[in-house]
């Protein structure tokens, strides 16, 4: 289990709280792999790009206007936290429903 987030994030301090084994990766640091992030795209949609970041709030239109996969590529703190890959499945948010199919309820 990978837990793709930010250190300074609550939320994702949470979650890593709640699963100790997940692997934790900083994407401030370390990004997010292509595949990952294009596979996360395709199931969430314009849902993986967090418009109420601090990042978001700092784009001017035009970079706003890019494709969403081109900024979270070159501003990989605009994905929304946590993005958990286990088995195969990806989960975006520590909703109650993750928590549930994670088995962290």
């Amino acid at each position: 289990m990978i837990l793709y987030g930010l250190k300074s994030c609550d939320t994702c301090r949470k979650a890593l709280k709640a699963l100790p084994q997940a692997r934790f990766v900083d994407v401030r640091s370390h990004g997010v792999p292509t595949e990952v992030l294009a596979q996360a795209f395709s199931e969430f949609g314009p849902a993986l790009v967090n418009t109420r970041s601090i990042t978001w709030r700092g784009l001017d239109e035009v970079e706003r206007a890019r494709p969403p996969l081109e900024l979270l590529t070159e501003y990989p703190t605009l994905m929304k936290r946590p993005l958990i890959e286990a088995g195969g499945r990806l989960y975006l948010g520590w909703t109650a429903e993750t928590r549930r199919d994670l088995g962290a309820a």
